[in-house]
């Protein structure tokens, strides 16, 4: 009942009543966003939900745009702006998200949505956390977010699809606020983002 019902009433509530009373930092977020991205202040993604139905996901921009003389972006830690690196420590770039919510694109808590180019990479196992709607925090981010291996992700991710429940989503609710507030798992050892998922080439979870 909860999965198929109070799951989808609890995070519409909450969605819309997160938004009201982050009102005014939203605001503050868009100002500081907008000068220090030239007015570029939201990042618009296609990216894959439930049953890997695409769907626009909404963040607020946390890098500018900048190239190299060649005309390629240059890598994600020079673009990484002092604001959007404020933004995405405390998690505020995630706050937009909250609209796919009330839209039914995402939930609240799931695993996270990924890229679309994704979608043919994935073994049969990893295809199955696209069994539920993705989450702006999941069981991956509160056990490692970027920090942990796209093979652990995928096993948090899964098991999450198998053990869903009410206290679960409650106790990954409150793990994320205290991930939060101590910024853990935020960039990979090696990027500002997690690397690219490049496939596992068969259909088995490998450590």
């Amino acid at each position: 009942m909860y999965r198929h019902f109070f799951k989808r009433l609890i995070d519409f509530i909450l969605a819309l009543s997160i938004l009201v009373l982050t009102s005014p930092i939203i605001l503050l977020v868009i100002i500081f966003l907008g000068i220090a991205n030239q007015g570029n202040i939201f990042f618009i993604q296609s990216r894959p939900g439930k049953n890997g139905r695409v769907f626009k996901i909404l963040k607020f921009k946390t890098m500018n745009d900048k190239k190299d003389a060649s005309g390629n972006l240059l890598p994600d830690e020079v673009r990484l702006t002092i604001a959007g690196k404020f933004v995405r420590k405390t998690s505020l770039d995630e706050l937009p998200q909250l609209i796919n919510v009330l839209k039914g694109d995402m939930s609240l808590i799931g695993p996270r949505p990924l890229l679309v180019s994704y979608l043919p990479l994935y073994n049969d196992y990893q295809k199955r956390r696209h069994e539920v709607k993705p989450g702006i925090t999941g069981w991956a981010q509160v056990n490692g977010r970027n920090a942990i291996s796209w093979n652990k992700k995928f096993e948090y991710d899964v098991w999450y699809v198998d053990h869903l429940t009410f206290i679960l989503d409650f106790k990954i609710l409150v793990m994320t606020v205290l991930k939060v507030i101590k910024s853990d798992g935020i960039s990979s050892d090696t990027s500002a983002t997690m690397e690219l998922f490049t496939g596992t080439g068969n259909n088995e979870l490998c450590d």
